[in-house]
């Protein structure tokens, strides 16, 4: 095992919040393998990038020496966590549940060693349960207590329901801490509340609280919302390896540098932003796909830029605009004789139809600086140069 300074220094890297970090630091001290809990709920098939945090951090955990517990919320998921929910989840069966997770622990596996992970299902605990034991479960928590959930509490101040089932859910999160004695609980920042539960539970025990180690939701590719397949601003462990390094190259420099610690697991390269994205993208296809298919979408990304430098296209003075809506609206025009609705030239936008060097544009609101020589793409065929 490394040194605390290392370890902690690896672990604090894309973190949100560690409570305590001072715990953190004695538990690794003891020199002796630590346990980590994550618990997921398959409540879908498909996994996207902001899924994968956790199981980065996990993987730092496991290279550090220490054994992973992966909890599978067999029975937790027919409930359905409320976290920032403003109404019930529709329930799922059990069926639908483990269906589920298989290709949901198929995809989490592309990160963790899965010879070093173990896994459980809290269905094993959970429904051997008595109703005398579910009663005295209940009575280790107040009904204050989990009614200071911010999202409880929003939804009675607004007149909406919260179903008596809901509030058991934090208690049985924490509860899962006990039965695989949890030195650390890994989860999103939304999950604060459930694994401070996880914390009191373990002490109510007689055993030492576990340290919660939050990490942030990630932004999607728009740099803005959080990823999330309604935005459709995600990248998903299942796309196509040209799907995913499409998606990838879109993104802004800003953003690169914010999800390297977090997908990736290291600091941004300090090299040209471009190379460092194109590291980025092509890193995605190798740990989702193979490095094979991996060097292949970086070639043809490299000739797709290439033809379209070579190629002779019609030149495009953009002038003083800089809004990216009307830059493409005056290509269009000027360079094709085409009138598009800003609408129309919205939706393509968000379509990820607009490139520029190669790189896909996907935010309408977006205002850019076109370099001169540079190639902006418009759809599958058309394409200017930029000239100044």
């Amino acid at each position: 095992m490394k040194d605390v300074t290392e370890s902690l220094e690896i672990l604090k890297r894309g973190a949100a919040k560690i409570i305590s970090e001072k715990e953190l630091a004695d538990k690794l001290s003891r020199g002796k393998p630590l346990r980590i809990k994550l618990g997921v709920d398959p409540t879908a098939p498909d996994i996207h990038l902001g899924h994968t945090l956790p199981f980065v951090k996990l993987r730092q955990f496991q290279e550090l020496g220490h054994d992973i517990v992966l909890i599978i919320g067999d029975f937790t998921a027919t409930i359905g966590d409320p976290t920032g929910r403003s109404q019930t989840r529709p329930p799922l069966t059990r069926d639908e549940v483990m269906e589920n997770a298989k290709t949901y622990t198929e995809q989490a596996f592309k990160i963790l060693d899965q010879d070093r992970t173990e896994v459980v299902y809290n269905g094993d605990w959970f429904r051997k349960m008595t109703y005398d034991e579910i009663l005295k479960l209940n009575a280790r928590v107040t009904m204050q207590q989990m009614l200071q959930r911010e999202d409880f509490k929003t939804r009675i101040d607004r007149g909406e329901e919260v179903r008596l089932h809901e509030i058991q859910y934090p208690i049985m999160q924490g509860w899962d801490s006990v039965e695989v004695r949890a030195d650390v609980e890994i989860g999103g920042t939304d999950q604060l509340f459930n694994i401070l539960v996880g914390r009191d539970m373990l002490k109510s025990q007689g055993m030492e609280p576990q340290v919660v180690l939050l990490v942030p939701l990630l932004e999607g590719t728009d740099g803005v919302k959080k990823m999330s397949k309604s935005y459709g601003n995600y990248i998903g462990v299942t796309d196509t390896p040209g799907d995913m390094f499409g998606k990838a190259m879109s993104i802004s420099d800003e953003l690169m540098g914010r999800w390297y610690p977090l997908i990736i697991g290291t600091p941004c390269p300090e090299i040209h932003p471009l190379e460092a994205k194109k590291q980025l993208a092509a890193t995605l296809v190798e740990r989702y796909h193979s490095a094979e298919q991996a060097q292949a979408e970086l070639q043809n990304w490299e000739l797709r830029k290439t033809n379209a430098a070579e190629a002779e296209l019609p030149d495009f003075s953009p002038g003083a605009e800089k809004r990216i809506i009307s830059l493409v609206g005056n290509a269009l025009s000027k360079c094709f004789s085409q009138k598009e609705s800003n609408a129309n030239i919205r939706r393509m936008i968000e379509q990820g139809g607009i490139q520029l060097d190669g790189e896909k544009l996907t935010d309408p609101a977006a205002e850019l600086d076109l370099p001169d020589g540079g190639v902006l793409r418009i759809g599958k065929k058309r394409m200017v140069r930029v000239k100044r």
